[in-house]
């Protein structure tokens, strides 16, 4: 038995939220409380662990990730934070220029307001590269920016047809693509390249997804679009016995416009769930992308945007409706990627049909982002029982000026209302949605308990009246978490019977400055109570 003694421990649970001590035997948390009676507890025989004043908070539930995307990601070109065509171009350059054996250059993190217009066009990426194709994820990653090589590499011409929910941006005089896709088109070139990539390369992603998780304090990453290629990369692992981040899983369910192909996804997904349940790698459900983003004006609203245009949904509620109570019926658990009004309306909706046709459900299905919610909607959430599943950084401020442009009225008052979702009784779960914003955890509680920038503290907070306390912050993306994916009796929280998830952080941020959640650094995690990450 090992004996963490002398420090300030959060535990989450509402009954003790706080100690100074706590007992690990074997996986298990065994005893909370003070300091003597957790020793007299663990008897002299115990190892004894001095935390000598640190903070311990329970392992981080990321409710809403990508993990081998994530890992993809932090080796490709790093355009996060770019302000202009020039550094972007900068960017891209250099990182060519540093892997020239690479047969693409794969890049991610633009944003629309670093691009005039926020319209991005291949000419600007065949000055720095005509030779090799680029491929460029938006911060988003529902938009993907490609220079003609790589269009020729896919064989995307004028011909090409638009695929069911997405849009080949093309020249309005020549019908040529211009190298912008959107959507549907964006996760095709994505699959396409995935197809490209090797198993030892993709083992390699979940590899460093897995480091850059755990030395930041996650624990549990709920993975949002599971395929096969990653399903076996961690299967892999988990076999290796290298995955000691523990993975809950949503099966994608991509639009095709054949119902019976959808429903073919969901009888898998349906499968995939009996078959994988083990406390590392449990796939518990689906999901659906409803809409896009607002920042690129193809979220569905209910209102047009501040240039009068408007998006459909990419799953309208006739197609929605009927794969989502099929899934419900499989018993799976379902997660809705809906951030404009439109399509949380739609989301909605198609979770009350399910409930029309196959009863109430148990399954915590929810909705991911909800960035902006017709307040007509907010109180449905609990009434259907929907998790709110959220994400703080993406209302860093640093981020914020073109989605307010975009939307341009009084609707940029009520972006990300966190408090609104909880007052209505619905349950709020935190994430970061990485690699489309930094996966660690302590910066993004930063955000939800101030609204201000991790990137540029100095900005102005973004409806600073939004900002949730840090204990309810952080209870949100752990105890809240680990409910929504139905693992509240196993981690999220510090308490005797629960697995030994948890992270020792070198500062005591409650009683410092917000900022130091900035500065914190992760010294230790520890999951199943095996330490699989220390700093000195």
């Amino acid at each position: 038995m090992e004996c963490y003694v002398n420090g300030r421990v959060f535990t989450g649970d509402a009954e003790r939220p706080w100690a100074e001590a706590f007992a690990v035997r074997g996986e298990y948390i065994a005893a909370v409380g003070g300091t003597g009676e957790v020793r007299r507890y663990a008897g002299a025989e115990a190892r004894e662990i001095d935390l000598a004043g640190a903070l311990v908070l329970p392992g981080f539930v990321d409710g809403h990730a990508h993990v081998v995307m994530c890992g993809e990601a932090l080796s490709q070109a790093d355009l996060t934070g770019a302000s202009d065509l020039d550094e972007i171009r900068g960017l891209v350059g250099a990182w060519a220029h540093e892997h020239p054996a690479a047969p693409r250059v794969r890049g991610r993190g633009w944003s629309f307001s670093a691009v005039p217009d926020g319209t991005p066009h291949r000419a600007v990426l065949d000055e720095v590269l005509a030779d090799r194709p680029v491929y460029l994820d938006a911060a988003d990653y529902h938009s993907m920016w490609l220079n003609t090589a790589a269009l020729e590499e896919l064989g995307i011409t004028a011909a090409t047809p638009d695929p069911v929910g997405g849009q080949i941006v093309r020249d309005p005089e020549t019908g040529e693509p211009t190298g912008h896709l959107q959507e549907t088109a964006a996760m095709a070139v994505r699959d396409r390249l995935a197809e490209l990539t090797s198993e030892s390369e993709r083992d390699s992603a979940l590899a460093t997804a897995v480091h850059a998780y755990l030395s930041s304090g996650v624990t549990c990453a709920v993975d949002m679009a599971l395929d096969e290629r990653a399903l076996a990369a961690m299967v892999r692992a988990e076999q290796a016995g290298n995955l000691d981040l523990r993975v809950v899983a949503h099966w994608l369910v991509p639009r095709s416009g054949s119902t019976e192909e959808e429903l073919a996804h969901v009888r898998s997904a349906a499968e995939l769930a009996r078959t994988y349940r083990s406390d590392h790698l449990r796939v518990t459900g689906v999901k659906f992308v409803v809409d896009g983003v607002i920042d690129g004006c193809t979220a569905a609203m209910t209102r047009p945007y501040a240039d009068g245009s408007n998006a459909e949904a990419i799953w309208p509620y006739e197609a929605l409706a009927p794969v989502v109570a099929a899934a419900d019926a499989e018993g799976l658990q379902i997660a809705l990627h809906a951030i404009g009004d439109g399509a949380v309306r739609t989301a909605l909706d198609a979770l009350e049909h399910a409930r029309e046709v196959n009863g109430p459900s148990r399954h915590r299905h929810r909705i991911e982002h909800l960035e902006y919610v017709d307040p007509s909607d907010v109180g449905r959430l609990a009434e259907l029982g929907v998790t709110a599943s959220m994400q703080p950084v993406h209302a860093d401020p640093s981020i914020m000026e073109n989605w307010r442009a975009m939307l341009g009225d009084e609707r940029v008052d009520r972006g990300f209302a966190w408090p609104e979702m909880t007052a209505s009784g619905a349950r709020l779960a935190f994430g970061t949605d990485a690699p489309t914003a930094p996966h660690a955890p302590l910066p993004n509680m930063y955000i939800a308990s101030t609204r201000r920038s991790a990137a540029d503290p100095e900005l102005p907070a973004f409806l600073p009246h939004y900002a949730l306390p840090l204990d309810e912050s952080i209870v949100h993306g752990t105890r809240d978490s680990a409910w929504a994916c139905h693992a509240e009796e196993r981690f999220g929280t510090l308490r005797a019977g629960v697995l030994a998830d948890f992270v020792v952080v070198d500062s005591d941020t409650f009683g410092r400055p917000p900022e130091s959640l900035l500065r914190a650094r992760v010294m230790r995690t520890v999951v199943g109570g095996r330490t699989v990450r220390l700093t000195e």
